[in-house]
């Protein structure tokens, strides 16, 4: 089995360069994640998410998780945390917008929620 037929959880993220993935790419991979939504306001797009827990202890459990994943992967989100919630956004600088990278990390993150 290739990478390109394996789940996107189970892929692993590649240096990458050149341009973002194409608009029906960006929607290819969003159908295949749930509860994550791409902002257009930013060149190439962004993919992002919310999370919210019951605690403080719950989010930061979360927070490390996410930063475990974030360093096997080599592939770092910007994260919004409080109290009883955190905020993933996913874009590839070396692209200048969304990759298939971006779209492994979140389905590796959504592989953690119940």
């Amino acid at each position: 089995m290739n990478a390109s037929t394996l789940p996107l959880n189970q892929q692993q993220c590649q240096a990458l360069s050149g341009a973002p993935l194409s608009k029906m790419g960006q929607q290819a991979m969003l159908g295949q994640i749930t509860g994550w939504q791409i902002d257009t306001s930013v060149p190439g797009g962004a993919l992002w998410r919310s999370f919210t827990f019951s605690d403080f202890h719950h989010t930061m459990a979360f927070v490390n998780a996410v930063a475990w994943i974030a360093h096997q992967q080599d592939h770092h989100p910007d994260m919004a945390v409080s109290y009883d919630a955190c905020t993933l956004r996913w874009s590839t600088h070396s692209v200048g917008g969304l990759s298939l990278n971006d779209f492994i990390c979140a389905a590796r993150v959504e592989a953690l929620t119940p």
